[in-house]
């Protein structure tokens, strides 16, 4: 499969930017900590029902000792309205632990050992050190995956090999940024099934449109 030039690239970012100059987490969290959670907690979830039992959650339990000391079937039933809710619970309160005993629970700003707690993965490390410690980190989650190799940023067959693609044909100065708009211009435009390109910005240059 083709892939856009870096320049096309570039010009494709520069009109996602300015097409959603408000792009961000849409998690709501006053900290790492509750950002941690909240990424760990939206594993094939949407950002609205994450955010919809997170207040209730960080009410109850408001950091990693509180919820060490949890009882799992009271955090269930805090996080109940959430896919695969059992396993989460049991995660976030193993995360809680492990950030305690391995880390004096603190939200460690390295990625091999964010990889280490329960229920986080690349994509979720990736996130907090993005959005939480301010680094420059290509996240992909299923909007990223699909928009990123439908617009032609890259020609991959998974996540992994996605991610790494990106690293290499995005700016580096650029790659949160793209992240954040990559997930807005999926949700809002670039659906699944049915992509909007009619209302795309990027129909002069997106492959996927060409094709």
């Amino acid at each position: 499969m083709a892939v856009l030039s870096k320049k096309k690239i570039a010009s494709a970012i520069d009109l996602l930017a300015a097409c959603y100059p408000d792009a961000e987490c849409a998690l709501v969290h006053n900290n790492i900590w509750e950002l941690l959670v909240a990424v760990v907690l939206s594993a094939q979830t949407t950002d609205v029902s994450v955010n919809s039992v997170t207040p209730e959650l960080f009410r109850r339990w408001p950091d990693p000792p509180a919820l060490a000391g949890a009882l799992q079937p009271e955090v269930q039933e805090v996080i109940a309205r959430i896919g695969m809710y059992r396993t989460k619970s049991a995660n976030i309160i193993k995360l809680a632990q492990k950030i305690i005993e391995d880390f004096d629970g603190t939200v460690p700003q390295d990625f091999d050992a964010l990889q280490t707690l329960p229920g986080v993965g690349r994509k979720t490390a990736n996130v907090v050190l993005a959005v939480g410690f301010g680094e420059e980190r290509i996240a992909v989650d299923t909007h990223v995956f699909r928009v990123a190799n439908r617009i032609g940023f890259c020609a991959e067959p998974d996540v992994l090999k996605t991610e790494e693609a990106l690293m290499k044909n995005l700016p580096k100065g650029r790659w949160s940024q793209s992240h954040h708009c990559l997930i807005w211009h999926g949700r809002r435009v670039c659906h699944a099934r049915k992509p909007d390109c009619e209302a795309c910005m990027l129909n002069e240059i997106c492959l996927y449109v060409k094709k």
